[in-house]
């Protein structure tokens, strides 16, 4: 059973070495304290051990890099994203040079399936880049 929201104290022993660099990382990403950085790489460690695992309803984002003048690749990924529907929150594009666009979808469903769109997008010709990011729980219901 999950525990209440409460500070909890326990105490970590670390080589020297690695509480310079932990110093380091909390100067450099302008943490408050060891505490707060710690609870940070934690929480990040089990949001990549549940994507790893593979279980649980995530949320997080698709960016995609692909060529627009590829012949139907803009119908093929719409198609997809059509598809996965209830998965796809919201999505956005920008032009980039050299005739590339970068899509980015928020997106949130069971880990299987968001890979699975995943490997849809990046299967398509065109696309040069296709990755999965995932980092939290799910969003709250839409209504």
């Amino acid at each position: 059973m999950p525990r209440k929201d409460t500070v909890a104290r326990f105490s970590v022993s670390l080589p020297s070495s690695l509480l310079d660099e932990l110093d380091l990382l909390v100067k450099r990403r302008g943490f408050h304290s060891r505490s707060q950085a710690v609870a940070a790489l934690a929480r990040e460690g089990l949001v990549e051990m549940k994507s790893e695992e593979g279980s649980g309803t995530m949320a997080g984002t698709i960016n995609l890099v692909y060529d627009y003048r590829t012949r139907n690749l803009q119908t093929k990924l719409m198609a997809i994203q059509h598809k996965y529907y209830v998965m796809v929150v919201t999505s956005q594009h920008v032009h980039l040079e050299h005739h590339h666009y970068l899509e980015v979808l928020l997106v949130q469903g069971p880990v299987e399936d968001l890979r699975k769109l995943t490997d849809e997008l990046s299967a398509c010709k065109g696309v040069k880049y296709c990755k999965l990011q995932l980092a939290a729980e799910a969003l709250p219901p839409l209504l």
